[in-house]
């Protein structure tokens, strides 16, 4: 039996008036998915624990099996973990956006303007966060580079404890009230100041602006935490797990639960994404022996925090068409039984722009028996209408693999 989990981040949504009052699940040509719908068992799953913030960092921790609530130590320590760092016991790992903010003079009256900088290049990012090494390096702080607007900072002998606001959560509006605070806040905000002055004249932001593009013109800390552990997926699960993704968070947990790490050329993390690639990987993987892949797709959430609804219908339909649709067809052509989870980790509303921890529609489907529960699709509305609710979502993976 081989276990395929299908996890479209951020795919779940509320009903728009711009798509006439459907979601984005429902306004998407799914054929595939809904085709696995009416076989397979249609419910709503709790991701989110009680008390935890909607972060995909708590959310996919969930989805593939380890119950946060134990296991938690932060959301940057997951991530690097994956770019390569070696955390010490006496470390702080935050999250470094590069960001776009306006161009007030005081930091405090600057706004939000883009969390992702305009989805800046890596190669672009990279240089940057050379140039800010050069200047902010020091004092037990250290920047580390990662993909695209994403990287990251340690603070050797930092504190936690600290309010910081995930910049996605702050799009279009003031900073003020949103600034680090706690015990090393001012430490923070004083690097966050300096960067802002180093980086809005860079050579790079020049020609970012001229070819109309929003400039990575600061950096923006979030996401703290310290050294993580996780039990080795192996051990806890007795199957050979990989995963697939363009994110550093999700890659950490893979690397941290000792899963196999599966490269794709031209994986974007956004809507451009190499979706064929992704479920050609998994296939080969599946079909050279693993016994499950995880496979996270980011598209559907980057285009929920950028408002941007046609792109996350087309991503919902290229997750149908390019990767469940492959899988199945591939797995069933080379005579393979198999079972094949699909879900979000979280909805990402495009009305909010921001994650919510309202319960996710989930899709468990087996090659082998009917689990049909009556649903005729999937979607927010046809998961909740069969009654059918788990209120952990380590549940999710349990389910799955007694199939």
């Amino acid at each position: 039996m081989k276990y395929i989990i299908v996890l479209g981040d951020g795919m779940a949504d509320r009903p728009l008036a711009e798509l006439g009052g459907k979601t984005p699940l429902q306004a998407a040509n799914k054929p595939a998915i809904d085709a696995l719908a009416k076989r397979a068992e249609v419910g709503l799953c709790r991701t989110v624990p009680a008390g935890f913030k909607p972060g995909s960092d708590v959310a996919n921790l969930s989805v593939m099996g380890y119950d946060p609530r134990r296991c938690y130590t932060g959301r940057s320590p997951l991530e690097a973990v994956s770019i390569g760092i070696r955390l010490q016991e006496t470390n702080v790992a935050l999250r470094a956006n590069l960001v776009t903010l306006s161009g007030e003079e005081r930091y405090a009256d600057k706004r939000m303007l883009d969390y992702s900088a305009g989805e800046i290049t890596t190669a672009e990012a990279r240089e940057l966060i050379a140039f800010l090494k050069e200047h902010l390096d020091g004092d037990g702080m250290t920047l580390y580079a990662g993909v695209s607007y994403r990287h990251c900072l340690v603070a050797d002998g930092g504190k936690t404890g600290h309010t910081l606001t995930p910049p996605h959560d702050i799009t279009g509006k003031p900073v003020k009230g949103c600034l680090p605070a706690g015990p090393d806040g001012a430490r923070y905000l004083s690097l966050m100041e300096r960067s802002y002055a180093l980086l809005k004249d860079h050579p790079i932001n020049r020609a970012r602006v001229a070819a109309g593009k929003n400039p990575a013109n600061s950096l923006w800390l979030w996401g703290e935490g310290t050294k993580p552990a996780l039990e080795n997926f192996y051990d806890k699960f007795k199957k050979k797990g990989g995963v697939i993704s363009a994110v550093d968070l999700v890659k950490g947990i893979g690397i941290l639960a000792g899963m196999r790490i599966i490269p794709v050329e031209g994986a974007t993390g956004n809507y451009d994404t190499n979706f064929a690639g992704k479920a050609q990987a998994a296939l080969d993987a599946l079909l050279g022996g693993l016994d499950l892949v995880y496979i996270h797709m980011e598209a559907p959430d980057e285009c929920g925090h950028q408002g941007d609804i046609p792109h996350k219908v087309y991503s919902i339909e290229q997750i149908d068409e390019k990767v469940v649709a492959t899988l199945a067809e591939g797995l069933a052509a080379a005579g393979e039984p198999f079972a094949m989870l699909i879900c979000p980790d979280h909805p990402t509303p495009i009305a909010l722009r921001t994650h919510v921890a309202d319960p996710v529609p989930y899709l468990l489907y087996s090659s082998r028996q009917d689990l049909s529960c009556g649903a005729s699709r999937y979607d927010e509305d046809a998961a909740a209408a069969t009654g059918i609710s788990l209120g952990e979502g380590t549940l999710l993976m349990q389910k799955l693999l007694a199939l």
